[in-house]
């Protein structure tokens, strides 16, 4: 299964987003997505699942999402520390116990397995600006395990 992974759009999609994400069975929105419609043009592509950034005042989405795939679990949240959650994020980890948590926010690329989880973000994928290297992603995921492949914009 191929799972194409995006974060921190603030209301840019990006022309290469639809080859890029050609293949995926399904999208992650790590947050900060910016505007409703962006979403409707990642449906078009493949089922979405997305959660609120810290700029998404007004959007209806969760804050976190809990998605299984086959044998696999994902959380998606927009801000996480991989090496110190917060707190109530933390025991949601502890009780869901995710393969992949995936989030956005430090528009930073980050793939660490950290404990039993990996921890992943896909970068930043907004507006080029301030020299940001901009980034989606995809994770295969199979019997031997997940690999990531990143994609700069």
């Amino acid at each position: 299964m191929k799972i194409g992974v995006i974060s921190d759009t603030h209301g840019h999609f990006d022309p290469k987003i639809p080859k890029l994400f050609a293949r995926v069975d399904h999208i992650l929105h790590g947050g900060d997505i910016g505007l409703r419609w962006l979403i409707l043009e990642l449906e078009q592509i493949a089922p979405v699942t997305a959660v609120l950034g810290n700029n998404d005042a007004g959007l209806d989405f969760k804050e976190t999402e809990v998605v299984e795939f086959g044998s696999r679990k994902f959380l998606v949240h927009h801000i996480v520390d991989p090496r110190k959650p917060a707190e109530a994020l933390q025991r949601r980890i502890i009780r869901e116990a995710p393969d992949v948590v995936v989030f956005g926010h430090t528009h930073k690329p980050f793939c660490e397995k950290i404990g039993n989880a990996l921890f992943f973000n896909p970068g930043y994928a907004g507006k080029p600006r301030f020299n940001l290297p901009r980034n989606v992603a995809v994770l295969h995921c199979d019997t031997d395990g997940i690999t990531a492949d990143f994609f700069e914009l």
